[in-house]
């Protein structure tokens, strides 16, 4: 689950399980991420990530490799890092003295920062909780399952494993896919473990490129047990769905970036650009942000496919407004304020839809059991 700091309507680690749960609260979704007993940590996934515990062991190769990689010099403070732990306990940088270097800007660390991110990428303190957003440090020995520390697999081995899982989750996926979804690096390194990874190639229309898919998911294709189950959504930029912009394109024929460090007179769709997902099928673009009690809507729009015919245009407006009414109660708004509609003669019905209320099917989510897995 990727981490960002960028906060518009909650943090993206806390919209990826309210898109797929619905408006679970945002206090449970800290709690399943950093309660006790600790069943995640934080490390270099797809990019700052909240993982697993399990998957501790996969990333020992990362470890071994980021551990020699060249680093801000922080050899001084490693050890004044190690014994502040060892003695207090769980420290965030500020408790040890300080994130930042002489009141500097927030890219300004300290000697101590540096010290307890080079102790992090290497292994030997682990992120297994945030407190006001901050990483809080800890030794691996303390927070970390003794069985999982002991574990030391292969680079191959490693390798394999993200692989698996990669192609577990995407289902049908390229390389590239496959590469990108631990950022693996050369790509062309999948080729050497795909097959001991146990995805079988199969050809996609329109893709024009060698694919790899899991093959459960292809035996329940065929027999017809692997059916989605769809909700009605707006989606974090970090969604593992989008991420991957060329994919995104490629599965869904829908263009997007985010435009968050594009200048605002040139931005297209806004800043915090959040698409919307109906119906297995990427249809619009909402720009959102909280003004006190009220979820206001800089700029909307629709995909020319999503209002092609009357009936695609009713439900796409439909969508758009129960996404926008469920968001907007997650949190804690109680009015809508819609500013832009690219199509502009649907503002009204757009309108008069929010008013109307969300009708429930539309956002339903996966039944209880499965919510829990």
């Amino acid at each position: 689950m990727q981490i960002d700091t960028v906060s518009v309507m909650a943090r993206s680690h806390e919209l990826v399980p309210y898109a797929r749960l619905g408006p679970v609260g945002r206090g449970t979704v800290e709690k399943a991420y950093w309660g006790a007993p600790h069943r995640a940590f934080e490390y270099w996934g797809h990019e700052a990530a909240v993982i697993p515990m399990e998957e501790w062991a996969m990333f020992a190769a990362r470890r071994r490799a980021l551990a020699h990689a060249p680093w801000h010099p922080a050899e001084p403070a490693l050890e004044a890092v190690r014994v502040q732990l060892r003695d207090r306990g769980p420290l965030t940088a500020s408790d040890m003295g300080g994130a930042k270097e002489g009141g500097g800007q927030w890219w300004s660390w300290s000697k101590v920062k540096y010290a307890a991110e080079a102790l992090f990428r290497r292994g030997e303190v682990v992120c297994v909780e945030r407190r006001s957003f901050q990483r809080v440090y800890d030794l691996a020995e303390r927070a970390i399952p003794s069985e999982l520390l002991a574990a030391d697999p292969s680079d191959d081995e490693c390798l394999t494993r993200m692989v698996r899982i990669a192609g577990r989750c995407l289902g049908v996926a390229t390389r590239n896919d496959l590469a990108d979804y631990f950022r693996v690096k050369p790509k062309a390194s999948v080729d050497t473990v795909v097959e001991a990874a146990g995805l079988v190639p199969v050809e996609v229309d329109g893709w024009g490129t060698p694919a790899w898919a899991d093959p459960e998911l292809l035996d329940r294709l065929r027999t017809g047990s692997l059916r989605g189950r769809h909700r009605t959504t707006l989606l974090s930029p970090f969604d593992p769905i989008i991420w991957d912009r060329a994919r995104c394109e490629r599965v869904f024929g829908f263009p997007y970036r985010i435009e968050i460090y594009v200048p605002p007179p040139k931005r297209v769709h806004g800043y915090f650009v959040m698409p919307l997902l109906h119906g297995g099928e990427l249809i619009g673009r909402v720009d959102p942000k909280r003004a006190g009690r009220t979820l206001v809507v800089r700029r909307a729009s629709f995909t020319d496919a999503a209002v092609r015919t009357a009936a695609r245009t009713e439900a796409a407006v439909a969508g758009m407004a129960a996404a926008l009414v469920e968001a907007a109660r997650w949190v804690d708004c109680d009015a809508v304020e819609v500013e832009h509609l690219a199509q502009t003669e649907l503002l009204r019905p757009l309108r008069a839809a929010l008013l109307a209320g969300p009708p429930a099917a539309l956002l339903a989510g996966p039944p209880a059991s499965r919510a829990r897995g």
